[in-house]
Order: C-alpha cells, then structure tokens, then sequence
C-alpha cells in the first residue's frame, strides 16, 4: 500500500533570510537576496552571488563549532527550524530519516587545509578531512537529534537536494519511516572554488550599480549563474498521521521523477528532462493540464534556459498555455546542491498560499524561451491545485518533484 507523503514542517537558511514566510513575501515582491562578493572571495574579477547573513553562534556553543564545516552548520540551523516549524520535538521523530543533498561538502575547510598546506609554516587541522567529507552535514543533523535510523547523503550537482527529497518521501510511502528530515546544504563560497567557476566561464558578469540583477533567468540579456549558498530542509510525513496530529500540512509530495541525460557532462538535454517531467507527472497521478506552476531550473545559462524550456513545451504540447513558469534563482542563486530543496520549499510556500513567484530582472525575454513565464510581480492564484519543481544538473541528473495542495 502506498501511503500519501505530507510536508508538515519548512525551515530555511537562504540569501533573503531564515524566516520561511519573510523570505517568501520578499521573492513575491522581487526582491534579491544576491549582491557582490568581498573583495577576499572575487579573485581579482567582479563576482556577485547569493550571499547568507549567517551566524552559527545561535546554533553552536564555541566548543561545538571545533571540526563543523559551515555547510553542517547550515544544515543543523535548517533541519532544526523545520522541526520547530513541524511542532516536534525529539521525542517525536525516534525513527525518522535523514535525507541529505549535498554538492562538494565542506569547501571552507578544504580550502582552509590547502592554504595552509601551501603556506611557508604548513600546520593543517587533523579535523579537515571529517569537517569536509560530503556526508558531515546528515552526520551532524542525526547527531544533533539523536536519529540512529536511516542517515543518507545525496551528491549529484545541481539535483542532490531534490533527489535526497524524492527518495525520502520513498522511504514514507513504503512505511520504512514515519518522519523524514529531508533537503540539502552548499556552503562553497571560497576563493578557490569561486576561481574554478569563474575558469569555465559561466558566472554572470555583474552591474557593479546593480549587482543584485546579475541572474537573469530567460532574459535575452542573461550572461550566466550565480553561485549562492544555503541550507533547506523539509520534514516529511505520513499524511494521516499528519492529520491525526493536527499539524498544518503545506502540501502534499506526491510525485518524483528522476533520470540521466547519459549523453555530456555539462550540456542539458531536452529528451532527459522531458523523461523525468513525464516520471514525476505519473508517480502524482497528474497530467500535464493539471499543474499550474512550474519553479524552474532556470540557472540563467545560455544553453541551459532554452533547453528547460524545449523540455517544457514537449510535454505540456497544447495544454502549456495552462502553465505559468518563473525562476526563482534570480533572487536568490543557485545554491547547487541545496538549489533543490530552497525550491521545492518555494514551490510548496506556493501551493500553500495560492501565489506563484515571480523570475525578477527578465526584462527582455529571449525568444527562444517562449514558455508563459512570471515576469516583473508575482501571481494571485486562487485555483492553483498542483506544482512542480525542476533540478537538473551537472552529469546528465535530473530531478523533478511535483506537490498537490493540501487545502
């Protein structure tokens, strides 16, 4: 028997802040969370990015902090205000799993351990190699609520989070848990990450005057992504049990569709996304007619907006007048192997409030991204029954998760 996947619980740690229902009137409203980097991360080069005003002092005693990457301390912020959004406590979630999405770990303390590897007095911390490997953030999360079951850490670029997701609410629907503690964390803000990028030639080139414009998702005028940084966590549940304890229920997750382009490591192809759109839209139960709102990939690459949108079109095929699409990485970055879960988070906050997200700074639309977009202000939509969320990412892997209203 397949159980109905409920999200009972939201908790953020993003560019426009870390209160779920602040951060979402900000991006209603257009507003950007992105701004330049210190002149310490940019290289030498002009860079903007998604950028948290984080302080892990209201999370971490001193002594804790010792070996704790930022990316873990991003992870253990979000996973706790999702449970406090949840209304439980840790006697409530003994059995729930934690589900993981995470791109390259601990990129401070890596960076921390080269530097002064290559530095003329090398003294590098015996803690570099456990503050940085990929899965600390679950560790961290499951120490902090002492959850001894099923601790999963996903990494696949662009679409970790969204997968960590999917297969949480997998492990609900076939009862393995009752709760899961589910989304994704990415703290690289490091110079030597940040020149990696800057190397490949994809990162925007900012307005020094307006730097918060730099992503432009669709925008005929888009010069490329920018990097941001963050934490999201979802906590899914049994949806009757949800009901029977009076939680408030966002949303329901009720399909997940993932799969691999298996063709180049960096070009997107439509054919793959359009197979993980079909997956997700069948595990729901949902045709294409059905959904309303669409939180986009959209990374503001030249090849990667075109390609979403040629997924878009092949499935949706008459019925994409029905769908309105935005993304909302233009306000707040591309967080990576987080991206996933602050969208899925966004998508369920539409859902729940019956408005859809507009993709700020596109103000010239490229033709060839001729899906209805949500350009300049958000929508009030009173009618909006189902919703899906896009990853796609480095490597071919990609991502969809698809909500029903829970009202």
């Amino acid at each position: 028997m397949r159980h109905a996947v409920a999200v009972t619980g939201i908790g953020l740690i993003s560019p426009l802040g870390d209160d779920h229902g602040q951060v979402f009137e900000w991006l209603m409203a257009g507003q950007s969370g992105i701004r330049r980097l210190p002149e310490a991360l940019e290289n030498g080069v002009p860079t903007a990015a998604g950028l948290c005003d984080f302080t892990p002092e209201r999370w971490f005693t001193k002594l804790q902090l010792a070996g704790v990457d930022r990316v873990s301390q991003m992870a253990v912020a979000a996973a706790e205000l999702a449970l406090a959004d949840a209304g439980l406590a840790k006697a409530d979630i003994a059995d729930a799993g934690v589900y993981v999405g995470c791109g390259m770990g601990g990129a401070q303390a890596l960076e921390t351990a080269y530097a002064s590897h290559y530095s003329t007095r090398p003294r590098v911390s015996p803690l570099s190699v456990v503050a940085s490997m990929s899965n600390a953030p679950a560790a961290h999360v499951a120490m902090r609520f002492s959850l001894t079951g099923r601790v999963m850490t996903y990494s696949m670029a662009c679409a970790s989070s969204a997968v960590a997701i999917g297969e949480a609410a997998r492990s609900i629907r076939h009862r393995e848990a009752t709760f899961a503690i589910a989304g994704g964390a990415e703290a690289l803000l490091v110079p030597g990450v940040i020149r990696a990028w800057q190397s490949m030639q994809t990162l925007a080139t900012p307005d020094l005057e307006r730097p918060h414009t730099a992503c432009r998702p669709f925008s005929s005028q888009r010069s490329g992504l920018v990097l941001g940084e963050g934490s999201a966590f979802l906590i899914l549940e049994e949806l009757e049990h949800a009901r029977a304890r009076g939680a408030t229920v966002y949303a329901e997750l009720s399909g997940y569709g993932m799969s691999c382009d298996a063709s180049h490591l960096t070009r997107p192809d439509p054919a793959g996304q359009a197979r993980a759109l079909r997956m997700a839209l069948n595990d729901a139960g949902l045709y294409p007619a059905d959904v309303g709102y669409c939180n986009a990939h959209g990374t503001a690459t030249q090849v990667g907006d075109p390609t979403e949108c040629a997924a878009l079109k092949e499935v949706w095929g008459d019925d994409l007048h029905r769908l309105r699409v935005s993304s909302t990485k233009s306000m707040h970055g591309h967080l990576l192997g987080a991206a996933g879960a602050l969208e899925a988070a966004i998508t369920v906050l539409a859902l729940h409030h019956k408005q859809m997200p507009p993709t700020a700074h596109c103000e010239a639309p490229d033709p060839e991204c001729d899906v209805p977009l949500i350009r300049d202000r958000s929508v009030a939509t009173p009618m909006l029954e189902a919703a899906i969320s896009n990853s796609f990412a480095f490597g071919g892997n990609n991502a969809v998760l698809a909500f029903k209203s829970a009202n």
